[in-house]
This record gives C-alpha cells, sequence and structure tokens, in this order.
C-alpha cells in the first residue's frame, strides 16, 4: 500500500525481557524495582514490579518510559532541554506521565528509537542501572550513569 507509513515499535517478547532485567538487577543490588516498557508511542507493553517495591514505582516507572519514548531521550536530557525556560519546564513538569528525572532511557536498536523503558525504586543511578540492565539484554543502545 502507497502512502502509508509503518512506525517501527518495540514487540511483547522484548519488552517483556527489558522489563525482566531490569528487575533482575535491582534485585541483584537488593533493590526491588518495578520496570515499565512503552512502545514508540508511549503505549504499555509490558511492566513488572518486583516484591516489595515501593507502591509509588509501579506509576513512577510508567511515567519515566512514557517521557523517554515521548522526547526519544533520557528523562533527565529532556529536563536539561527545558530547565532554562521556567515557562516551559513548568509547562512539560506539569503534564500528565511526564517525569523528567533519571530512570527513563529510549529503546534503540540499529539506531532507531522503537519505545522506551522506565524503572523506579531506587536511587536514581540504581534505576538507570536497572534499565540500562533491561538494554542491555534486547541488545539495545545504553546510556551513562548519573553519579550521585
Amino acid at each position: 500500500m502507497e502512502g502509508i507509513i509503518s512506525i517501527r515499535t518495540v514487540g511483547h517478547e522484548l519488552a517483556l525481557s527489558a522489563a525482566a532485567a531490569a528487575v533482575a538487577k535491582g534485585a541483584d543490588m537488593g533493590c526491588p524495582v518495578a520496570a515499565a516498557v512503552v512502545g514508540i508511542r508511549g503505549e504499555l507493553v509490558a511492566f513488572l514490579r518486583a516484591n516489595r517495591s515501593p507502591p509509588p514505582s509501579a506509576k513512577i516507572a510508567q511515567d519515566k518510559a512514557y517521557s523517554a519514548a515521548s522526547f526519544q531521550v533520557p528523562t533527565p536530557d529532556l529536563y536539561a532541554a527545558v530547565s532554562s525556560s521556567p515557562a516551559l519546564r513548568d509547562g512539560i513538569g506539569e503534564q500528565p506521565g511526564i517525569a523528567m528525572f533519571a530512570g527513563g532511557l529510549p529503546i534503540e536498536i540499529n539506531g532507531e528509537c522503537v519505545g522506551a523503558i522506565g524503572v523506579s525504586g531506587g536511587s536514581e543511578k540504581q534505576d538507570v542501572e536497572c534499565a540500562n540492565a533491561g538494554l542491555a539484554a534486547i541488545d539495545a543502545r545504553q546510556f551513562n550513569t548519573p553519579t550521585e
């Protein structure tokens, strides 16, 4: 069919593998986390929550993933991009589902963004380490871990 654009997005098998690897990394660190993987349009594809992860982590992980997918950058990069303008920073930050702190990473495979992973339950550094473990499990590009 001519004129139809195909948008590639992460499938459920890769999404589940990424979420499981992120939660397993958290368990290895003694840090129960929640991990969410969304498709390129921000739709939830996979979600996994470790026993004893803080209850708010479930929503925060999904918000981090949604934010990273929507803007196709790690969540701290989103904050850096808007932080110089209080109106822009506050306007975007007040939108439902937006999280601009570490733990949300785009899923880039072969140079193409196909979704994002969000992890919550630990420190920002731990969340990024867990998210990167999820990316590594599916051979996606990994990102720098922030220092604390």
